[in-house]
């Protein structure tokens, strides 16, 4: 959006050629946070999974809190099968991950892209651009994808009496 401040042209071109240096400079700078702070998940998901691997089953059961809305209407909310998502992609089930809440592998897919291309991007000797750029049009995607997929499951409960997640428990946890 051009800024036009009454006749002085010198004057506009510079505050509109700086505000966009600005916006580009917050890019910048959200990128390297986000960058930064995913260099830093995968040293806290295995403190967790060391943690979690050393407790009694007694306390795992205290950290197993089943769905609250699921409880309460008998439908989905848009985060069931998150949990069982993430367990499947870990162990390499990438299909079973995407049946059971398909924006965890799309998410785990745009972690990858983010971290190696700008992993690359910091190693390169000459600063190319190769870095994969945030937009939020990633956000308007994940967005659809969650609701999309919650509509699907409770359709499928509400009108065909088909418990989805119920079925792929039987398929891939039994």
């Amino acid at each position: 959006m051009k800024i036009v401040f009454g006749g002085n042209a010198c004057f506009n071109a510079l505050w509109n050629g700086e505000r966009i240096r600005m916006k580009e400079k917050e890019r910048v700078r959200l990128e390297y946070n986000l960058y930064r702070t995913g260099l830093c998940l995968p040293g806290i998901a295995m403190l967790l999974w060391g943690i979690q691997a050393f407790l009694p089953a007694e306390v795992k059961m205290l950290f197993s809190i089943p769905c609250l809305f699921h409880a309460f209407t008998g439908y989905y909310c848009p985060g069931c099968g998150g949990t069982r998502a993430a367990a499947c992609l870990l162990r390499g089930k990438v299909a079973a991950s995407f049946l059971y809440h398909p924006v965890v592998p799309y998410c785990a897919g745009l972690y990858l892209c983010f971290m190696v291309t700008h992993t690359a991007w910091h190693m390169a000797p000459r600063r190319v651009k190769a870095g994969m750029r945030y937009r939020n049009a990633y956000l308007w995607g994940m967005l659809f994808i969650v609701l999309f997929h919650t509509a699907v499951k409770n359709i499928a409960l509400a009108a065909f009496g088909i418990d989805l997640l119920t079925m792929l428990d039987h398929l891939y946890f039994n």
